[in-house]
């Protein structure tokens, strides 16, 4: 499979309120830069569509390293919430509905198509990816 690396975003004005996601792919010596946004939405949600666009937009299954500054969507895989969820009727531990159902159903499924390693890196700390992706999540806040 080839290797792709992957960083995402979201952002919020507001949450909720209007938000947006941006995302960068890095397929060897090529790039490309995805965003887009809802008017009402969580920041949350934002970071999850960023992760789940950027997927989706690979064309075959790929060797993934995602990057997010995310807590929510890295631990929500790498320590198994999700599929926790999932496995529950998208119940948590403690009997209460798991939020973003729908996306996270998403995500696991494109997680089973791509072979993804998440990675969490600092938000907002001079990372280069990441504050290119939370530029393009801004501009994409209608």
């Amino acid at each position: 499979m080839e290797k792709v690396c992957i960083f995402t975003d979201g952002a919020c004005s507001g949450n909720p309120g209007p938000g947006g996601w941006g995302a960068i792919l890095r397929f060897k010596a090529r790039q490309k830069e995805l965003k887009g946004g809802a008017p009402d939405t969580t920041n949350n949600r934002m970071e999850l569509t960023a992760v789940i666009e950027a997927l989706s937009a690979l064309k075959y299954p790929c060797d993934v390293v995602l990057q997010t500054d995310s807590r929510y969507v890295a631990d929500g895989i790498v320590k198994g919430w999700a599929k926790s969820w999932k496995r529950n009727n998208w119940v948590k531990g403690d009997k209460k509905p798991a939020l973003n159902a729908d996306l996270w159903e998403k995500l696991l499924d494109l997680c089973d198509t791509h072979n993804v390693e998440f990675i969490w890196v600092k938000g907002h700390a001079g990372h280069p990816e990441n504050e290119r992706c939370d530029e393009l999540a801004r501009s994409a806040i209608p």
